[in-house]
């Protein structure tokens, strides 16, 4: 069995981006294990613009956006085994891959960095009446067709869920000469990023409809219309509220779920909120040496955003093959951060005073629309922090920076919470 001191797991924006940062820490001896035939991972499909403002200060697509961290790679030399799947990540950091090429392999790591990203929620989880017609799509298997193999779905479109990826094909789907009849969401509010919901659905005249769910598919061989029906408090259908579209195609655009199976396998704790680990400052997981970052973690709204925490965990992933034995002990104290007041979850959920840099940046997502309302955190029973935000929304994250300073003053403190105030 080889040994390495760092495996990361995926290939995409996230596992580049801490592969790279592992390296310019120092940690030379980098392998990264990618199951798609190129790097890049979704974003190679991605061929809107939008990328990068806040990492380059550019606008960027997603292969272009992709593109910079696959260049930067192999400009350090980084190894990267393309077409290989993972299939076991052991709590002694023992990672079993196979691929055409080596066949069934183990490689011992001093470190893992967990970065394979997350998959859509499929039609199964719906439990929408109806039979099983060709014709139904997820957001992303279209966005596929669409960018990568040049196929067409269909033409007559009806989009399920309001992520970003359902309101970026819902603009796709219409420069390509197809007919989005609407958008239906379950919820009070959308689950994409305001910017989206302008430029892709208000900017081509495609209805959003809140509150809404399809309730009814029809079709056996091929999808030939759904029912959209109203929904109340309770998110069931309202009976007498239905609307029959006629359709040859339902995208589903219905949530993304972190992609933990390999991580469950090894042990690590998972939040139940966001289906991600649960890890510390450093972003490492309840296992020493494994560090998870990007869309394994949680889902994140902006790239940007993954490539930023995926470079903290690199860094940290290094730091910890240097001084594993002091990363690692168990007797620093740590104190949890509890997320209430409207606040789902926060990234990291516990930290230690003595292991963070200077400052650090908590992320969180909040579980309705807010307006004017503060973001306040406490120390205890002490108020550090208390920002005025105009509004908030569950499909934007938003963040707060923790200070080493504020923490390392208040020893006694129990617990650092985040939650939201009214004006």
């Amino acid at each position: 069995m080889e040994t390495r001191d760092l495996v990361v797991i995926g290939g995409g924006p996230a596992g580049l981006a801490a592969a790279i940062s592992a390296y310019e820490e120092g940690c030379t001896d980098v392998l990264v294990l990618e199951r798609d035939v190129m790097l890049g991972g979704i974003l190679n499909q991605c061929i809107h613009n939008g990328f990068g403002l806040h990492t380059f200060r550019e606008e960027l697509t997603g292969p272009e956006y992709a593109a910079r961290y696959v260049d930067r790679a192999r400009e350090l030399g980084i190894e990267c085994e393309l077409g290989t799947m993972v299939v076991d990540v052991s709590a002694d950091r023992v990672v079993t891959a196979v691929s055409p090429a080596r066949g069934v392999f183990s490689v011992q790591a001093r470190s893992v960095v967990l970065a394979m990203g997350c998959r859509e929620r499929p039609r199964g989880a719906l439990g929408i009446p109806g039979f099983r017609p060709a014709g139904i799509y997820s957001a992303g298997t279209a966005q596929r067709l669409v960018n990568i193999e040049g196929q067409m779905p269909g033409r007559e479109v009806v989009i399920l869920g309001s992520g970003d990826i359902g309101l970026i094909m819902a603009r796709r789907m219409t420069l390509e000469g197809a007919h989005v009849a609407c958008v239906a969401e379950l919820m009070p509010y959308s689950g994409g990023l305001k910017r989206n919901i302008v430029q892709c659905l208000d900017d081509f005249g495609i209805p959003l409809l809140l509150s809404h769910t399809i309730s009814r598919i029809e079709g056996k061989r091929r999808v030939e219309a759904v029912w959209v029906s109203e929904v109340g408090p309770d998110l069931k259908p309202i009976a007498g509220t239905e609307v029959r579209y006629p359709c040859d195609t339902l995208l589903l655009s219905v949530g993304l779920l972190p992609e933990n199976e390999l991580s469950r396998a090894a042990g690590v704790e998972l939040s139940p909120v966001t289906r991600g680990p649960v890890v510390d400052e450093s972003l490492q997981t309840s296992i020493p040496g494994v560090f998870a970052c990007g869309n394994v973690l949680h889902v994140h709204d902006l790239v940007d955003y993954v490539s930023q925490e995926a470079a903290m965990a690199g860094r940290c992933a290094a730091r910890f093959v240097a001084d594993g034995a002091r990363l690692s002990e168990q007797d620093e104290r740590e104190v949890p951060l509890v997320a209430t007041g409207g606040v789902r979850y926060t990234v990291p959920a516990r930290v230690s005073a003595s292991r963070m840099d200077d400052k650090l940046t908590v992320r969180f997502r909040v579980d309705n629309v807010y307006k004017d309302r503060y973001v306040s955190v406490y120390v205890g029973d002490e108020r550090l922090l208390h920002k005025k935000k105009r509004v908030m929304a569950p499909g934007e994250m938003e963040e707060v920076v923790l200070k080493r300073a504020d923490l390392v003053a208040r020893p006694d403190a129990e617990r650092i919470v985040v939650t939201l105030e009214e004006v």
